[in-house]
């Protein structure tokens, strides 16, 4: 058994392997006229877009002439195979692809096609993880884009059969969570349930990436079930995790001891911290706010190796293997999101060094040795690199991530291209080819890199020009932030007409959108929302019954925020219960985070409202720069320039003040007494 490892910043007067091949990345990487000579032009991103474009048609059609209604392509041989469920996973999973690259024709056929053969009712032993990200995914997005005539993809014929399939898939994986934790089992049996063999251990990340796909449900459906079970997962996660606010890597459903206690930030653990921040930004729930918070807090303090990042055991952050493995790529592009771009591009450039050493990222390397990690040789088409590329350069518009995308792409043509579409990498040192295609190549890998270039051109599609702005799930399905979905917690769940708790005034603070589960509080989002004022048009159908008018539009909390801060200070009067130490609405553009080196690991980290951070996470190279400020509001040095643009385009809002509401609430009175 090979024993843990430490690192060592200094030994006999000599720096570490791992801080000299740090600084010669960066060296390498950051330093002026360091990026490709011949940087990528707008024609030139042009056709590299097009090219982008031909790589997912061949990989595609390859899969529908070969490999359909089986699962995947095997694109050496040209034959398919069944690798989940046996119900055409690689359409479900390019369906939002298609409807991206503005296909209405391949994608209408393919939503007429999964509504009218995909069935659920089959005795298949499926991964709740994949089968959740997956097909879940792939039919809600699917759906959401179909029923819509704003995206432009609407299909008139179209009648919530994907929904429908949606719900049945859903109710299908309920029985996993059918344990004493909340946290589910890895798989489940689509007829009959739980195997009575099934392994008692799961991943975090197999119980922490559940939220996004669940709560959209829940709010398409009106049936809270789909989103309260996600979120008792991730409770159950976060309850069991360490005193430095780790979590391991594998636990047991049943009696909740963590199996495995390595922490990191890549597998078996990546999209735990994913799903908390994109379930805040999708549906403004502050309790996943908090567990992001204080998972990131903890992540950058233990994990953190400027540029790298290391696996240490939860309890006592001892260092336990200084490996770099491919999953961990998507992390730049996860900070992107919350605001902490700096780190962003340091690791980024040192992740894109791999790359560039061996033409793919291996799926482990190791930052002792510098050298590939054996057993982890293989690069199997993971897009999360070119995912971070893709948000460093929407946030950046530094031209040195399209040369980053260009030789991405050159390297998937020469060396992954196969007859019928594109081949895992079994070695990286080789290039040699293997007999499979995963479907995330075509939902995630394909789209990441076409987004790219067509941002760089002037971007022509739904994500940058479409009436919503969109969260990526894991799978890189997209999930319009619309009032029907982002909404309902905002107007509604102050009053406890909706949530998971009790109904009544009095245990509002139980509610889903405030509720914590350890003694440690953090705040209400009621401040925050009183100062960001929506509009819509119309009521959102069936949500918030026999609210005023105001009340709807969330600017009439003053009254029972007055009490319940009130109520909350007497009871509890060495708490800050709304403190602006706590939350503050920032200047910046970004959420602000406190880096580990600087700020005390207690400080709590400032955001902005979530309304405002979503908004300003989608940004433009027509907008005028705005300069990241730090927290006292002066330059923070060394930080990039945010592009930051456009209101939420949720619906047409518009900014009203709480004056013309009443005003028009007096009205609608006047008119019908």
């Amino acid at each position: 058994m090979m024993q843990p490892m430490r690192l060592r910043l200094r030994r006999q007067g000599r720096a570490s392997p791992l801080l000299c091949l740090s600084a010669a990345i960066l060296a390498a990487a950051l330093l002026p006229g360091a990026a490709v000579a011949d940087g990528v032009t707008p024609s030139e991103a042009r056709l590299l877009r097009d090219e982008v474009k031909d790589m997912f048609y061949h990989a595609f059609d390859g899969y529908m002439q070969h490999a359909f209604p089986l699962d995947e392509l095997r694109p050496l041989s040209c034959q398919g195979e069944d690798s989940l469920g046996g119900y055409a996973l690689t359409l479900i999973d390019s369906l939002d692809t298609l409807a991206l690259l503005g296909d209405k024709e391949r994608f209408a056929a393919g939503v007429e096609w999964v509504g009218k053969n995909v069935r659920f009712d089959i005795n298949k032993t499926v991964s709740v993880f994949e089968t959740n990200i997956r097909i879940l995914g792939g039919l809600l997005s699917a759906h959401l884009i179909a029923s819509d005539y704003a995206t432009g993809m609407e299909i008139e014929s179209y009648d919530d059969q994907l929904l429908h399939l949606s719900v049945d898939l859903a109710q299908r994986l309920l029985p996993a969570f059918d344990t004493p934790t909340g946290i589910p089992f890895g798989s489940v049996n689509l007829l009959y349930g739980v195997d009575d063999d099934e392994s008692k251990i799961t991943s975090t990340a197999g119980g922490g990436t559940l939220t996004l796909e669940f709560g959209v449900l829940s709010r398409l459906t009106n049936n809270t079930v789909f989103e309260q079970v996600a979120k008792n997962s991730v409770r159950g996660i976060w309850a069991r995790r360490s005193k430095l606010n780790l979590v391991g890597a594998h636990i047991n459903v049943f009696t909740g001891e963590w199996t495995q206690k390595d922490a990191g930030i890549g597998t078996s653990i990546d999209s735990f911290y994913e799903y908390v921040l994109k379930a805040y930004l999708l549906f403004g729930d502050e309790e996943y706010l908090y567990v992001f918070q204080e998972a990131y807090k903890a992540a950058m303090h233990y994990l953190h190796h400027d540029p790298w990042y290391i696996e240490v055991n939860m309890n006592s952050g001892a260092t336990v293997w200084p490996l770099f493995n491919s999953l961990q790529a998507f992390w730049p592009g996860l900070q992107v999101l919350a605001g902490d771009v700096d780190p962003a591009i340091r690791t980024h450039a040192a992740f894109f060094s791999v790359w560039k050493k061996y033409g793919f990222t291996p799926e482990g390397f190791n930052l002792a040795t510098s050298t590939v990690q054996n057993g982890q040789r293989s690069y199997p088409l993971r897009p999360e690199l070119i995912e971070s590329t893709y948000w460093l350069f929407k946030a950046t518009r530094d031209y040195r991530y399209l040369d980053v995308g260009r030789d991405i792409l050159a390297s998937l043509q020469y060396a992954a291209k196969c007859p019928c579409g594109y081949c895992h990498i079994s070695d990286v040192e080789t290039h040699k080819q293997d007999d499979h295609m995963e479907s995330f190549f075509l939902a995630e890998t394909v789209k990441y890199l076409w987004l790219l270039f067509d941002l760089a051109v002037g971007p022509d599609n739904i994500v940058e020009n479409g009436p919503y702005k969109y969260i990526f799930s894991t799978e890189g399905h997209l999930l319009p932030a619309t009032p029907e979905i982002t909404l309902v917690d905002e107007h509604c769940l102050h009053f406890g007409d909706r949530g998971y708790g009790s109904g009544d005034g009095s245990s509002i603070q139980q509610s889903a959108n405030c509720a914590q589960f350890d003694e440690r509080r953090t705040v209400s989002s009621q401040n925050s929302l009183s100062n960001v004022l929506f509009t819509t048009r119309g009521y959102i159908k069936g949500v918030c019954p026999g609210l005023s008018h105001a009340q709807k539009l969330g600017i009439s909390y003053h009254g029972e925020e007055d009490n319940t801060q009130n109520s909350r200070s007497h009871e509890h009067p060495d708490e800050s219960y709304v403190d602006q130490s706590s939350v503050q609405i920032q200047s910046s553009s970004v959420i602000l985070i406190s880096h580990p080196a600087t700020s005390p690991p207690d400080e709590p980290l400032k955001t902005r409202s979530r309304a405002q951070h979503l908004e300003n996470i989608v940004v433009t190279g027509d907008s005028e720069p705005i300069e990241v400020t730090d927290a006292t509001g002066g330059s923070s040095e060394g930080n990039t320039e945010i592009f930051s643009e456009v209101t939420l385009s949720i619906s047409e809002q518009i900014e009203v003040t709480a004056e013309e509401i009443v005003t028009q609430d007096n009205h609608i009175e006047d008119s019908t007494s």
